[in-house]
């Protein structure tokens, strides 16, 4: 392995980490281009050595900001398909829910409802194709039939 390679692809992952967080499968993915796998895992590790690349730490930010208007599902998938493994997914958002909803605890149901009010207002009479658009809207962002079902019968939506 060329030291002089090696510190390319160092000082190359750090200004990519100095503009965005990272995970490690996206960051591989960028090092591919240029560099040789053994160099690329040396780079890991080294990042990872000194915690500049976390993907539990990714995950848990990334939960973090994008949790509002989008469901759980969603979200997972979208981490999943970023290279995240699926206990460090697991272990973020049990984090997330322990520290950041303790409280009131995580709603997934007023996020709905905010949705729902900003896409048809306090309309509730829809016709079968705006019903089903909205149904399939909620569900394209991640919330469960059970959820949207309830928030659809509480705010008594309905088709004519």
């Amino acid at each position: 392995m060329d030291p002089n390679v090696l510190r390319k692809a160092k000082l190359r992952s750090l200004h990519l980490l100095e503009y965005m967080d990272r995970t490690e499968k996206g960051l591989r993915k960028k090092l591919e281009k240029d560099y040789p796998s053994d160099v690329i895992d040396e780079t890991i590790r080294y990042l990872r050595s000194y915690g500049y690349i976390d993907d539990r730490r990714y995950a848990a930010n990334y939960l973090r900001l994008r949790l509002n208007g989008k469901g759980h599902r969603r979200l997972f998938q979208e981490l999943y398909q970023k290279g995240v493994p699926s206990a460090l997914v697991q272990e973020a958002w049990e984090e997330l829910c322990m520290e950041e909803y303790a409280e009131e605890g995580l709603d997934e149901r007023a996020s709905i409802e905010k949705l729902i009010t900003k896409k048809i207002g306090d309309q509730t009479d829809l016709s079968r194709k705006e019903y089903q658009r909205l149904m399939a809207f909620l569900a394209r962002r991640g919330f469960s039939w059970e959820d949207i079902s309830a928030v659809f019968e509480e705010k008594e939506i309905k088709m004519v």
